[in-house]
């Protein structure tokens, strides 16, 4: 199975995955949203929609100590997560589960709930010709909407523990609307292509039960004018930082 899906190295080499040919393929997105969970020692942790494990796996690198479950639809991409924990040495970190997130009941809820749901909404793109990418990126009429998402998130979260979702920009209204009155405190942290430029990705980091009023974040620019990393994002891409 493996020689037929390929290898890529995140966080500067310092984590390795084995990823799908057809599949979700893994990008910045998975290391900022690992790097926006506010797990610390200890801590449990739900990756939703986990894919390969390409969060889960850096969220471990940074705070090796807290539990991380991983739950995937697509039992090709939760095979591969497997295959990932191994690769990593992670057995007694990070667990992995081919399941629905709507049917999964796991035996405790989590500190924290992580996930990157697919950017696209049923009735508004063409889905890919291939079936596991046309999962991975967006919605289908008959498949999780991203209601379904946050609902779930709550459902497994303790009472105080947070929600992070990295998404497209244009769709802030729509998960802010989603979380209603389930979510207080909620953090937007934009991510910009350059400076100067809108956003076009958002981590939203919320807190269940409380009511504290929202913050906008400064954001991350993410290239220099030459196309290089900024600072700021070079020491999450490759050196693992957390976003506080």
């Amino acid at each position: 199975m493996i020689k037929d899906n390929a290898k890529i190295h995140v966080l500067g080499k310092k984590i390795a995955l084995f990823q799908a040919q057809d599949g979700f393929r893994t990008s910045m997105d998975s290391v900022f949203l690992a790097s926006a969970c506010r797990a610390g020692a200890g801590d449990t942790v739900l990756d939703m929609g986990t894919g390969v494990g390409g969060a889960a796996f850096c969220l471990y690198w940074r705070v090796p100590t807290c539990k991380i479950t991983g739950v995937e639809i697509q039992k090709s991409h939760a095979d591969l997560a497997l295959e990932n924990v191994a690769l990593n040495n992670a057995h007694e970190m990070v667990d992995i589960i081919c399941a629905d997130i709507r049917d999964y009941v796991a035996p405790a809820r989590f500190n924290h709930v992580i996930c990157n749901p697919p950017y696209l909404e049923a009735g508004h793109h063409t889905p890919s010709p291939l079936p596991a990418r046309a999962m991975a990126m967006g919605h289908h009429e008959t498949e999780l909407s991203l209601n379904d998402w946050i609902i779930t998130g709550y459902k497994n979260l303790k009472s105080g523990g947070t929600l992070t979702i990295i998404h497209r920009a244009d769709m802030i209204d729509k998960i802010i609307l989603a979380m209603g009155k389930r979510f207080g405190s909620v953090e937007i942290i934009p991510l910009y292509p350059h400076a100067g430029e809108a956003a076009r990705r958002v981590i939203v980091r919320a807190t269940k039960d409380r009511k504290t009023p929202a913050r906008l974040h400064g954001g991350i620019v993410l290239h220099q004018e030459n196309g290089d990393y900024t600072q700021a994002a070079d020491t999450i891409l490759r050196d693992g930082a957390g976003i506080e």
